[in-house]
């Protein structure tokens, strides 16, 4: 069988599968979702037996620490996947909800529904737990989904969508309803890209060149989950303590991830007793900080940094440093550098905390609190397909209810239209 008729047989598979999804009672989603996640704890052995082979090629490879990290299937990894399945599991059920009713003049009452969206087709990246999580959303949301994650986590992948099938048929559901292309060949992102008629949406999740590729060879809409140039600002009325400690969480807790900080912006009138000792633990950490000529003035073991580092996703242990006249500078260096995705400002002043919410238009805004705070789990999605930075048909991390659409319904008494 070749690539093409590999896909091919899998979307058609999942359109179908789709119709049981979307007809599936909270009840038995539930359940499924359960499931598997007991199955996730259970057989730990075996998904980290699987994980195993893919951070050996991995390593071969040479992927750098922060991507091995993103690859790990680790206790925690695992534990926290399963509470995340839990969590969703427990969520109201969201098709079928009314969103809106009304009634008009002539009597007919006009509403709003919400329902599946179908089928989506799922591409990514590295981090094998997305594979469950994306399964879970999907699920929950009543679609269909079909995944095809990197090459570099084939084997977690695999091990994951197998546990999911085991849960679905054991529940009498159709087992399609979930599928992962078993191919690493990128041929079968081209054939997937191209199957208007039996994927509803595409969503990839990766880095720069992959949304790339897909956006520019889909016929089928795309919501783009693009790289996160991730900024915090601290002004000149921020608590010193407080940023110091956000900076550093921000940057080191997890530096390959899309949430972490790239970039760093100072008022100047605080720079001088802020960075120095920013930098200090940000380098005992082993970050390599790049600074403008502000800021290694006053940091001289900074490197210079240069136009290519304000809009670098590093994704790992390197972070840009600005010093900026105002807040001002700050968003316009955002606007012009930044990804939509996340940004941090850090400020004891209502005004400028309210200045920074209003004028910033990245996907999330913070105040006070670390860029790694922008995530689906954190904000109480139980779990995200991912963090999109298109505006349109859903911003920021994407929980269940971002993978429905709703449908108008009426409900009249014999009226006719003069």
């Amino acid at each position: 069988m070749s690539v093409e008729e590999q896909v091919l047989g899998i979307a058609r598979a999942a359109r179908d599968a789709a119709r049981n999804a979307a007809g599936m009672s909270m009840t038995v989603k539930e359940k499924i979702l359960k499931d598997v996640a007991a199955k996730l704890r259970d057989q730990r052995s075996y998904l980290q037996s699987e994980n195993k082979k893919d951070l050996e090629g991995a390593e071969t490879r040479g992927l750098s620490a922060a991507m091995m990290d993103r690859l790990t299937l680790s206790d925690k990894v695992i534990d926290q996947t399963a509470s995340g399945l839990e969590e969703i599991a427990a969520f109201p059920d969201p098709v079928g909800e009314t969103v809106g009713m009304w009634t008009r003049p002539n009597g007919i009452r006009v509403g709003r529904v919400r329902i599946p969206l179908g089928v989506i087709g799922f591409i990514y990246e590295s981090r094998p737990n997305v594979t469950a999580d994306a399964g879970a959303l999907c699920l929950k949301a009543g679609n269909g989904v079909i995944l095809r994650g990197g090459s570099e986590a084939i084997n977690s992948n695999l091990a994951i969508t197998r546990l999911f099938k085991e849960a679905l048929k054991e529940s009498g559901a159709d087992e399609n309803i979930i599928s992962l292309i078993p191919t690493t060949d990128r041929e079968a992102i081209l054939h997937m890209l191209k199957l208007e008629d039996l994927i509803d949406l595409i969503i990839p999740r990766g880095g720069e060149a992959l949304i790339r590729f897909v956006s520019e060879n889909s016929r089928i809409p795309v919501i783009k989950h693009y790289k996160g140039v991730c900024h915090l600002y601290v002004d000149e009325d921020a608590d010193l303590d407080m940023a110091a400690k956000l900076t550093l969480n921000s940057k080191v807790q997890r530096p390959g991830v899309c949430n972490s900080l790239e970039t760093l912006l100072v008022h100047k009138n605080i720079a001088d007793a802020f960075l120095p000792r920013a930098a200090q633990d940000l380098s005992d950490e082993g970050v390599e900080i790049r600074g403008c000529n502000r800021s290694r003035a006053l940091v001289e073991s900074m490197k210079p940094a240069t136009e290519d580092d304000w809009y670098a996703e590093y994704l790992d242990l390197i972070l840009a440093v600005k010093v900026v006249d105002d807040m001002d500078e700050a968003i316009d260096h955002v606007a012009k550098y930044g990804s939509l995705h996340t940004e941090t400002i850090v400020t004891e002043s209502y005004a400028a905390a309210q200045k920074f919410l209003k004028e910033v238009n990245s996907s999330s805004v913070i105040v006070n609190a670390s860029t790694r705070m922008s995530d689906g789990y954190v904000y109480g999605l139980g779990a995200e397909v991912g963090i999109s930075t298109s505006k349109i048909h859903s911003y920021g991390p994407m929980g269940v209810k971002d993978l429905t659409t709703t449908k108008f319904i009426v409900l009249g008494e014999g009226q006719i239209r003069e």
